[in-house]
């Protein structure tokens, strides 16, 4: 609808336009964001296509920078000459379709208002919704290199391989080898890679002194505040910080895997910058989504060491995101249960991220297409994530649905899983690979 009818938080008309961050997080076989990735590339996704042109330095994270990439997604678009874009607002749920038509509705987080009165009445109940807040960007040459130093955790980088014994390669689109980490990665960013981010560390009178400025800065006004729900994964920083003088050591400003190498020694604490262009001339903070005010984000953060005259390209702000029922609207096709034409996908479906948005519209469309061709729409094997993500949107439990990023804990368990955790998902990785190549049609 932009710029007929803008949002609150985008910026520009552009098609696919990033808000909350630049990075798509990990983007190797041993997390599942980046299994996922993989499977979309061999299902000839758009967004991984434009993704891999606008690519910026992230070590083993998938960072793109967001003009660029919304410059290729549109010129995709506009290069296919069944597709016309229109720029206009849709205020109702569209009626049910001739025989052989199908509609996608994939309005994102910032649905307007009337679409969402229209989706409300449709489904039958009120939105789910819960608040989310992006993080600020800073311009590159306010930042003090003499006080940061570019370094990953554990120096580690991104090595393009292909995948194990068990996922033979259908084509040749790279595949992030696997390595041994304990965990995905926060939703909101990964810090992996060989000097592909700036660290600022904080010694720990530094870090107290930035703590107290923190937990006592004012907050913007949200509407309906007391009652918001914020998804755990992109947590306000100061949202975090209430909740123990330790919380952020032991999050987005963890020290561990670092070495500023003046001192030879880790950080009390240390905030991540990570590149948002391929110019190299911004960098966000990983992890600082804010919902401070403009003026408060400023102060305290430039009591971050190397920010002291930071130029902020952009503040943090908060957002409302609404999201439907899942498990009582869809079907594992992302098919609605009650009309067989209507699809939803996105994060309006109920998963949280921007590549599990845009493996929804994978399926959704495949599927949407399927249908205009007279065949039965198909849901992935539950063994995929692409599967285990749509199967999670329609079968949890709808009492307590809330917005999903893919994991393997969401994936059916091996039927014999070794103890060695890397093992276990690379032999998860292996099996969706192999289930994905049987499976497609």
């Amino acid at each position: 609808m932009r710029p007929v009818r803008p949002t609150l938080v985008h910026k520009t008309d552009g098609l696919a336009e990033l808000v909350c961050s630049n990075s798509f997080r990990g983007d190797k076989l041993d997390n599942a964001v980046g299994l996922i990735k993989e499977e979309m590339r061999r299902l000839d996704s758009v967004v991984m296509a434009a993704a891999e042109v606008a690519r910026v330095p992230a070590g083993a994270a998938l960072a793109v920078d967001r003009e660029v990439f919304s410059r290729e997604v549109a010129a995709r678009l506009a290069g296919e000459p069944r597709i016309t874009v229109r720029r206009q607002e849709i205020i109702t749920v569209p009626p049910p379709s001739a025989p052989g038509d199908a509609v996608i509705i994939a309005t994102g987080p910032l649905t307007s208002d009337a679409l969402s009165r229209s989706i409300q009445a449709f489904v039958g109940e009120e939105h789910l919704s819960f608040y989310d807040a992006i993080s600020p960007i800073v311009l590159a040459e306010s930042i003090d290199m003499d006080k940061v130093f570019r370094q990953s955790r554990w120096g580690r980088s991104l090595r393009r391989a292909t995948a194990g014994a068990g996922a033979a390669r259908t084509d040749a689109a790279p595949v992030a080898v696997a390595a041994a980490v304990e965990a995905d990665g926060p939703a909101c960013g990964v810090d992996d890679g060989e000097g592909d981010y700036l660290n600022c560390p904080f010694t720990k009178d530094e870090y107290e002194a930035f703590y107290r400025a923190l937990t006592t800065a004012e907050s913007a006004t949200v509407h309906d505040f007391d009652t918001a729900t914020f998804f755990e994964g992109c947590l306000p920083i100061e949202v975090m910080a209430h909740r123990g003088k330790d919380t952020l050591r032991f999050g987005p400003m963890k020290p561990v895997g670092l070495e500023d190498p003046r001192s030879g020694r880790r950080p009390y604490a240390a905030v991540q910058l990570r590149q948002d262009t391929l110019a190299g001339d911004h960098f966000s903070l990983v992890g600082f989504q804010t919902q401070l005010k403009w003026g408060e984000q400023a102060r305290v953060l430039r009591m971050i060491p190397g920010l002291e005259r930071a130029e902020f390209v952009r503040f943090g702000m908060v957002h409302r995101n609404t999201f439907i029922n899942g498990p009582k609207v869809l079907r594992p096709t992302w098919q609605t249960k009650v009309r067989d034409d209507l699809f939803f996908a996105g994060q309006m479906s109920g998963v949280e991220g921007y590549v599990e948005s845009a493996a929804s519209g994978l399926i959704a469309g495949r599927n949407a297409a399927r249908l205009v061709q007279g065949l039965a729409p198909l849901a992935p094997p539950r063994t995929t994530a692409i599967g285990a993500l749509a199967y999670y949107a329609s079968h949890a439990d709808p009492k307590h649905y809330q917005p999903s990023n893919i994991t393997f804990g969401i994936m059916p368990p091996l039927d014999q899983p070794p103890r060695d955790k890397a093992l276990r998902k690379q032999m998860l990785a292996d099996r969706a690979l192999t289930d994905l190549a049987a499976w497609m049609p």
